[in-house]
């Protein structure tokens, strides 16, 4: 007579993996609350208590927050010397996107298109290379050569070029005692510290541009500038919107570049910073930040529609 075999007891974790095991649910829920917790208390939590703040007020007598619901604060937003930060920040945004964009599309038209092995390894590690810098070494490293005694006024002097270098500076708006302290020169920083953001999802955009679609174009008749007009640039429009959501709201949060390279005019981060900082006026900076929230909401839409996040 045979006996039965004997099972060693089992422990709470073979009790717990056999739960999971019939409820794939519960081991799912578990995995994603803490991640979810982080995200509804910490981000979200902060982005209500900020949206909150926007709506109270500074008490001109005393200087402290008045906790009452107003639109004070947000109308304070279209004075002459907000609405000038507001519209600078966007100009200088949208700028930023479109040299970007131009910059961008050549260098990955030819990884996307051309490079193969190893040259393909050399263009992503190029691309990366910079990301992996500090960015505050990058950004002082650009005062120094945009500096008039930098790399670029050496450069300028040496090929006889500093007349040119020095009409550029003379232009109203946009130039300055040198390019260190000029609004194209902030513009230079922020295109070289955001482009990789733009060539990535522009080469994986232009990937998927079918090669067939291409020589059927030839086979029409149609010329490279056609070509590049009529096929290329609709099919990699979406790779163009995917990245400037990264250049237009990274250059709009920014405040330590502005506050580095350039004139002495605030955008949106330098006011929010001091504001919540020195002047002590949480409401109207809380009111600023909400400006690129509501702009990117509307830009996001916008580029949903047009199937940015596929080249994602």
């Amino acid at each position: 007579m045979s006996s039965a075999p004997i099972l060693a007891p089992r422990g709470a974790g073979d009790r717990l993996t056999g739960l999971f095991w019939r409820r794939p649910g519960l081991l799912l829920g578990l995995m994603l609350a803490p991640p979810l917790i982080w995200l509804g208390l910490v981000y979200l939590g902060s982005l209500a208590a900020l949206l909150w703040q926007s709506f109270y007020s500074i008490d001109e007598f005393s200087g402290l927050v008045v906790p009452e619901f107003t639109l004070k604060t947000y109308a304070e937003l279209f004075r002459a010397q907000n609405l000038d930060i507001l519209l600078r920040t966007l100009t200088m945004s949208a700028s930023v996107t479109l040299g970007c964009a131009v910059l961008a599309f050549p260098i990955a038209w030819y990884a996307a298109r051309h490079a193969r092995g190893p040259w393909k390894a050399a263009f992503y590690l190029g691309v990366m290379l910079p990301l992996w810098s500090s960015y505050l070494v990058k950004v002082y490293a650009w005062k120094l050569i945009l500096a008039k005694e930098g790399i670029i006024g050496w450069a300028a002097n040496a090929t006889g070029t500093t007349p040119i270098l020095e009409a550029v500076l003379s232009i109203p708006g946009i130039g300055g005692n040198s390019l260190s302290t000029s609004f194209i020169g902030t513009w230079m920083v922020f295109v070289y510290v955001w482009l990789p953001y733009m060539i990535l999802p522009m080469q994986a955009a232009l990937e998927r541009v079918p090669a067939s679609m291409l020589e059927a174009s030839a086979d029409l008749g149609a010329t490279r500038g056609q070509t590049l007009r009529k096929v290329v640039l609709p099919l990699a429009m979406p790779g163009v919107i995917a990245g400037s959501i990264f250049t237009f709201s990274l250059t709009m949060g920014d405040y330590i570049i502005p506050q580095i390279i350039g004139t002495s005019a605030r955008f949106i981060g330098q006011a929010v910073y001091q504001l919540q900082g020195t002047a002590g006026n949480l409401p109207l900076a809380a009111a600023f930040a909400v400006v690129p929230i509501l702009v990117m909401l509307v830009y996001l839409t916008l580029a949903r529609r047009a199937g940015a996040f596929d080249a994602l």
